[in-house]
């Protein structure tokens, strides 16, 4: 069955505690984008939002590092609650360091790639991964379709993770709309980001529909 990491960037930000409790049931774990204005022109949550919506739930809450530097801000949001966390591979910190130093805190550690990212960018750590974040739109980039090759995407992951016996799930973001999810869950993939198709429908009804897809 299809999983939710639902991202509280659709959620009403001004009730961030009610929103949190309303989708909480429906939801494996939260996804936190974080964004720094410069790896992508969006400014998304800090620290100290973390932290409160922390105290809101007990589902894990995976932080997308959309940051150039992103080793600066691992410590702060591990202090703020952080389970784990998803980086890019062309951030400027070497990227073993960036993982090396995730896993040191004993959070999960996750590689988003976007559209023109290959999988064989993942190659040197893959026996590290919980999360492979497959981006269906532009990074930083909110309302926009899913690109037509993600599917295919998805699928080559899963064989990859497939063969080599591996322990890492596969997760879409970006485009989760009702005419995609479907093409996603035929090829695979473990979990989604829902945004405004958890926050905008009635979830108990969105996570039934979920559930029936196969």
């Amino acid at each position: 069955m299809v999983k939710c990491s639902t991202s509280l960037w659709s959620a009403d930000l001004a009730n961030l505690e009610a929103e949190t409790k309303r989708v909480e049931p429906y939801s494996e774990r939260f996804h936190i984008d974080v964004a720094d204005g410069h790896y992508t022109p969006t400014l998304l949550f800090f620290p100290d939002l973390l932290k409160a919506v922390r105290r809101h739930t007990t589902r894990p809450l995976e932080v997308h590092l959309m940051c150039t530097h992103p080793l600066n801000w691992l410590e702060p949001f591990v202090e703020a609650g952080a389970d784990g966390f998803i980086v890019y591979p062309d951030s400027e910190n070497d990227t073993r360091t960036v993982i090396d130093a995730i896993l040191s805190h004993g959070k999960f550690a996750g590689i988003s790639l976007g559209l023109d990212q290959p999988l064989e960018i993942l190659a040197p750590f893959w026996d590290d991964l919980s999360i492979v974040c497959i981006l269906g739109t532009r990074v930083g980039i909110k309302g926009a379709d899913m690109d037509p090759g993600v599917p295919d995407k998805i699928r080559a992951a899963k064989r990859t993770i497939a063969d080599r016996g591996l322990k890492a799930e596969v997760e879409a973001d970006g485009g989760i709309r009702r005419h995609s999810v479907p093409l996603m869950a035929a090829a695979g993939v473990d979990y989604i980001v829902p945004g405004s198709l958890m926050f905008g429908e009635e979830p108990a009804r969105m996570r039934a529909w979920l559930g029936g897809l196969t």
